[in-house]
């Protein structure tokens, strides 16, 4: 496929798309949504052949990576058959998925026979009780079979969590011990202020520099050096002894905006540049238009690439203010 390379004014390349497929999540995080919130409607959701246009249109700016997130992906009917569409019709695309893992134990094997190596599973804690009170709901089994069987089908499992002051603090011992034992990677995002409904606190801030610190008291941390493409801004460690690995996300404390090459759309079709910035460019009342087409869509994205800001600058207000904007469940994850 020819394709003219998608470059922002800073001279970053674009080539790493976040497709949202719903807001809807069986789960109820306090730092992803508001306890009280109201979804999108169905109309103006995007059809899974809506997806696939924005799809082909990414591919055309060079986009080469694709991380399909919601809400929770596999709350939306049909998503696994959408999923074996995008593998067929781009086989040669970098395809990954991010789920909370809570109803999919059983597809893990499904998912790897469709052509996915890798799965993001969001998990903040390994205490069930905990789990419960900071998700809304008692699954944290079902998330587990899931990592046990993704391990099992051959799949590269990442587990991501959120990192909170005076919330989760006390599990580094246990997350590091879960890295010993499984060939996965365990990665600590920093928490950010996303969600306008009182949750975010910089006293909340456990930073990447902290965990890292604190992770050297229980075992010795070797960097490593990510030379794939698209390897994302996590800094990685391999655990001296054990079979898995130890990953920092720092937007706060050490942002790289220099170097974010990504663009997210929400799950009605509005283009998001930038993860803190609120500008959208609606992309959704384009391809349902008799007159425009992919072209229409093509242009509108180059255009906003252009306007594509240095994101810690935005941060850093928000750290001072309170954040507004939509929800992280709205933005996509």
């Amino acid at each position: 496929m020819s394709y003219s390379p998608c470059l922002d004014r800073f001279g970053r390349r674009i080539n790493y798309l976040r497709l949202s497929v719903t807001d809807h999540c069986n789960l109820r995080c306090a730092y992803c949504s508001r306890m009280q919130r109201d979804f999108i409607p169905h109309r103006e959701i995007l059809r899974y052949e809506e997806h696939l246009e924005l799809i082909a249109a990414a591919r055309r700016l060079g986009v080469d990576k694709v991380r399909l997130t919601g809400g929770e992906p596999f709350a939306r009917k049909d998503f696994l058959p959408f999923l074996t569409g995008v593998m067929e019709k781009f086989p040669e695309l970098d395809l990954r998925l991010t789920t909370n893992g809570t109803l999919i134990p059983e597809k893990m094997q499904q998912l790897k026979d469709i052509g996915l190596s890798r799965l993001n599973i969001s998990l903040d804690t390994l205490d069930r009780q905990r789990y419960a009170r900071l998700c809304g709901r008692d699954l944290f089994s079902e998330v587990w079979r899931s990592i046990e069987n993704g391990l099992d089908a051959g799949l590269g499992i990442k587990i991501n969590v959120v990192a909170m002051r005076g919330v989760n603090d006390d599990e580094l011992g246990a997350f590091l011990d879960l890295a010993r034992r499984y060939p996965l990677d365990v990665r600590f995002i920093e928490f950010m202020p996303l969600t306008d409904n009182g949750t975010w606190d910089r006293s909340r801030v456990w930073s990447a520099g902290e965990i890292l610190a604190e992770a050297k008291e229980y075992v010795e941390l070797t960097p490593v050096s990510e030379s794939k493409p698209n390897s994302g801004p996590a800094r990685m460690y391999q655990l001296n002894t054990g079979l898995g690995r130890l990953g920092v996300i720092s937007p706060l404390t050490e942002h790289f905006c220099a170097t974010c090459n990504r663009f997210r759309i929400t799950s009605d079709g509005r283009l998001r540049t930038c993860l803190f910035s609120n500008r959208e460019y609606r992309l959704r009342p384009i391809l349902r238009s008799q007159k425009l087409g992919l072209e229409q869509v093509v242009r509108v994205m180059r255009m906003a690439a252009r306007q594509k800001p240095m994101g810690h600058e935005i941060l850093r207000q928000r750290c001072a203010v309170d954040p507004g904007g939509r929800t992280m469940a709205a933005i996509g994850g």
